[in-house]
């Protein structure tokens, strides 16, 4: 599989690039009233709004002071059986890279410091573990609660 390595708080995640459309240096981002901490505002990418969201809070993550390596990510994410596009901050974009199938692991029930129900595995690299997020069910869950805002985006 083909994925995107990214960084959030230290951790390095990868996300397949059949959901990536393209990599931004950061852009002006409008705030929404009342938003929670996960989807917090809107970016316009060529003329299209497009919702900002940061996997940190969905994966309990500490936020970061965004810098000269912070990138936006804008991908397109199954949501509610639709594709829809969306756009995730990163606190640095590290490579394109390929991952076998046999380098995948379960998601060990015991010593996780992430939500495992927002984990699609783990794959092992000559770098150290890389965390592959479930984005449909992340993104999912951000509309799946009856008062609108998702479990994970209470404060931490």
């Amino acid at each position: 599989m083909q994925v995107v390595t990214l960084t959030l708080s230290g951790e390095t995640l990868a996300v397949p690039t059949r959901n990536l459309r393209e990599i931004l240096e950061p852009v002006p981002v409008t705030r929404v009233p009342r938003a929670g901490r996960f989807a917090f505002g809107l970016i316009n990418v060529r003329g299209a709004v497009i919702p900002l969201t940061d996997l940190r809070v969905a994966l309990g993550m500490t936020r970061a002071e965004p810098d000269e390596h912070t990138r936006m990510l804008v991908l397109d994410v199954p949501v509610a059986g639709e594709q829809t596009t969306v756009a995730v901050i990163a606190d640095r974009v590290l490579d394109v890279t390929e991952i076998d199938d046999a380098a995948l692991g379960d998601i060990p029930e015991v010593g996780m410091k992430w939500p495992p129900e927002f984990l699609s595995g783990i794959a092992r690299t000559d770098a150290g573990f890389v965390i592959l997020p479930d984005l449909e069910r992340i993104y999912a869950a951000s509309l799946g609660t009856a008062s609108g805002t998702p479990q994970y985006d209470k404060e931490i």
